[in-house]
């Protein structure tokens, strides 16, 4: 079978570094990581969890995955890691990945998992230890995701064609919008435009008529689209596991002078955000320039929401749709630092922007070049 990688072996090889990095500075023998998202980082390759299936990282040497046999062949297409574990959909996978462990004479006195993890259940950690009553399984705590914060040249590169994907993506969406369309219509044109460009599915994320700040994660309605509606888009596309997401407002018709002031206010604020993601800027400080801006400008009497938040591997299969590891909150307490990549979204009078960003040396770059703008069916 031919393979086709995502990234280089060497990019997958410079994970594993970081990870086993991150093993020595907490003295484990081997890590499970049986999130979708960590399995798809490391290893090129995720699927859902109809059964359990994770990556195995020992602290020197060669990774290994454990997957079902059905899903042996597509693993090898996309994953670079030479050793894959298959077990019978009737086997348990927690004796495979025991009996695999010791084929391979992996030291696991200090197991490490993360204990957050949608598919390390509490009955399985039990379990485990009851296949391995000599051991001491260990919480992550969270600290392989941050593994992930910085992009290298490789993933930056991917974001930046997903970016402009994307672009054509909304372009085919705001199209489809019109008086006596549904919203259905314009939910199909984004899901047929993924697929097309090339998109891992035609999940196309909320699209919804909406009047408030609050109303950005509503639901189709089945009433056709009329003069004045305020029609959010968010679209969610993935390219190859990787996310990359953008916000516009469309008025059917043409926008109000009200509408247009309150989108200049909302654009002005979110472009000084932007620019103050510079590397070592304070995400709380960043924060602060959208969220107290908008509530100082009228738009809104509070501010109740995040303001941005991480970019990167949210496979479809994921409980995630969003990466909320890194966000920006009057409470965040982290630091910018270059190579990150945001979702930075404003809201207000229902009206919604909001742009993929990677932080350069010199602030925040657009990863998407659609205009900041309203847009309107009846513009001139």
């Amino acid at each position: 079978m031919v393979r086709d990688l995502t990234f280089s072996v060497d990019e997958y090889r410079r994970r594993l570094l970081l990870v086993q990095a991150l093993m020595a500075a907490r003295r484990l023998d081997c890590v499970i990581l049986d999130e979708p998202e960590m399995m798809a980082w490391l290893s090129g390759y995720t699927v859902s969890e109809n059964l359990w299936r994770t990556c195995v990282v020992p602290a020197s040497g060669e990774p290994f995955l454990l997957v079902r046999k059905l899903d042996i062949p597509p693993a090898r297409q996309r994953s670079w890691m030479e050793d894959i574990v298959g077990f019978g959909d009737w086997d348990d996978p927690l004796v495979a990945l025991v009996d695999a462990l010791r084929e391979r004479s992996i030291t696991h006195k200090h197991i490490g998992a993360d204990f957050q993890s949608n598919s390390f259940t509490v009955q399985r950690h039990n379990r485990l230890r009851e296949l391995l009553p000599g051991s001491d399984i260990r919480d992550l705590e969270r600290s392989a995701w941050s593994l992930r914060g910085r992009k290298s040249a490789e993933e930056i590169a991917h974001m930046k064609r997903a970016g402009s994907l994307l672009d054509s993506a909304l372009q085919a969406t705001v199209r489809e919008i019109g008086r006596g369309k549904s919203q259905r219509d314009v939910a199909g044109a984004a899901a047929s435009a993924y697929y097309k460009l090339g998109f891992d599915d035609g999940f196309v994320g909320p699209l919804n008529v909406g009047s408030g700040w609050d109303s950005l994660h509503g639901f189709l309605e089945e009433r056709p689209l009329a003069d004045g509606d305020i029609v959010h888009i968010e679209l969610l596309p993935r390219l190859r596991f990787y996310t990359v997401r953008i916000m516009r407002s469309v008025i059917v018709g043409r926008a109000t002078d009200e509408q247009r002031a309150a989108a200049e206010t909302l654009i002005s604020l979110q472009d000084q955000q932007i620019a103050a993601l510079r590397p070592g800027a304070a995400a709380a400080d960043v924060d602060r320039i959208v969220r107290e801006g908008v509530v100082a400008a009228g738009l809104r009497d509070s501010y109740d929401n995040i303001t941005g938040y991480t970019l990167g591997v949210t496979p479809l299969v994921s409980q995630h749709t969003s990466d909320l590891h890194r966000c920006f909150t009057p409470h965040s307490d982290w630091v910018i630092e270059e190579g990150m990549v945001f979702h930075m979204y404003t809201s207000a009078a229902g009206l919604a922007m909001s742009d993929s960003v990677v932080v350069t040396r010199s602030g925040g770059e657009r990863l998407s070049k659609t205009p900041r703008q309203i847009f309107e069916t009846d513009a001139t």
